[in-house]
């Protein structure tokens, strides 16, 4: 099967071919948490190179629950032309455009003085650097409920603007993925204990999501293989909650890994196992391949035209790449007319691992926001100044957020 076959979906949607470009965060909101010009110019780099389907970075349910200061949120309909324009801007390349929903949970920044919700009040472990993260509050009834609401809001708001669908993000640690992990969720209500109680709320959130959206809107999930902590959510989890995922209305399905305790999406695991270079969560996809009846879609590492064949001809429907379209936005127009470049990132491995992902990061987002001003990316950058820079970007956007959130509970 060649990468530049289309895919139609369950919902009769076809994307144009089998490489997407998978989320990454861009903190890239304007001052009110709309999409900035910025973003927008950003969105039209990667959609001149014409994947099969662009998904944003997160964009939030709740603005006062973040991953960063800069995020992007749609809870109502205030900033929709924003949306409109963002939406619009993938679009006239033909090119399919959806709405990473997210809510971070635990992973809300201590900085931006809200209260965390989470499954339970567990807070996140990483050393010296957990203080950089809110303390958790156990979320009660109401507040799943009013979780749940934000999620099917959030994507009818998305298809009113023109996206073509919604991912629901149940990975990398944020909310719906702290539910489904018996470290972070130590419930013993109907939301804990057994697997089928952790992943209901993942399970309600998609039924919501898909009950406020046409027919013709995609609903799709990202989902850990396996978070690689021990004691929590592993692949014989991942595999029974595909199985759960089967009867419903989704229509792609991506694998990824990790969360911030075990960033595997970068290539870390905290219990020592090591990950492949490339395609990280390829053998665990194509395993799930065979019993997931919606298509799947392995992100983790991919920059070859080789590894997306590979991943497409051990049964997986679609390849995602990230990093490499900060450096390369038209890689995939490249492929087309027969180049393979291998953009790639200098490893970082500093001895402090949270403070190295921190570093990955900002080495990402430097290339973002240059490609957000029309420039051409800089692989070279050295990693201390692009973390330097990305504090002080945060630290500005901190002071904007909080001043903003201030003003609005006046």
């Amino acid at each position: 099967m060649s990468p530049f076959e289309a895919l139609q979906l369950p919902n009769g949607q076809v994307l144009p071919n089998r490489i997407a470009k998978a989320a990454m965060e861009e903190n890239m909101a304007d001052g009110n948490q709309a999409p900035s010009r910025e973003l927008k110019q950003l969105y039209k780099a990667w959609a001149d190179g014409k994947p099969g389907v662009l998904i944003t970075g997160n964009v939030m349910v709740d603005r006062r629950a973040m991953t960063g200061p800069g995020g992007v949120a749609l809870e109502d309909e205030q900033h929709l032309a924003s949306f409109r324009e963002w939406a619009d801007v993938a679009r006239s390349n033909g090119v399919h455009f959806w709405v990473q929903l997210s809510h971070p949970g635990r992973q809300t920044p201590a900085n931006l003085r809200q209260q965390a919700l989470a499954p339970s009040a567990v807070a996140l472990d990483l050393g010296g650097f957990s203080k950089m993260f809110a303390t958790p509050k156990a979320m009660t009834e109401d507040d799943i409920q009013d979780v749940i609401q934000r999620f099917a809001t959030s994507a009818r708001l998305a298809e009113k603007a023109g996206f073509t669908g919604v991912q629901i993000h149940g990975a990398h640690g944020y909310l719906l993925s702290q539910f489904l992990s018996p470290l972070s969720n130590q419930r013993t209500d109907r939301w804990g204990g057994s697997l089928e109680n952790r992943a209901r709320l993942l399970l309600d959130v998609i039924r919501a999501v898909r009950a406020n959206v046409s027919p013709a809107f995609c609903v799709s999930v990202k989902l850990n293989s396996a978070d690689f902590q021990r004691g929590g959510f592993a692949e014989a989890d991942a595999r029974a909650v595909v199985e759960m995922l089967n009867p419903l209305p989704i229509d792609l399905l991506e694998l990824s890994g990790g969360s911030y305790e075990a960033p595997a999406m970068q290539g870390e695991a905290r219990d020592g196992r090591t990950l492949a270079r490339e395609a990280y969560f390829l053998e665990f996809a194509s395993q799930l391949a065979t019993i997931a009846t919606m298509p799947l879609l392995v992100t983790g590492g991919i920059r070859r035209l080789p590894i997306v064949q590979q991943v497409l001809d051990s049964g997986v429907a679609m390849a995602g790449i990230a990093t490499a379209l900060t450096l390369e936005p038209q890689l995939i127009q490249h492929w087309r007319e027969g180049r393979d470049p291998n953009p790639q990132l200098k490893p970082i491995d500093w001895k402090r691992k949270p403070l190295a992902s921190l570093a990955i990061l900002a080495v990402v987002r430097y290339q973002m926001r240059r490609l957000s001003r029309g420039h051409l990316p800089k692989a070279n950058v050295a990693p201390c100044m692009a973390l330097v820079r990305d504090q002080w970007f945060l630290a500005r956007r901190t002071r904007q957020y909080r001043a903003a959130m201030t003003q609005s509970s006046h």
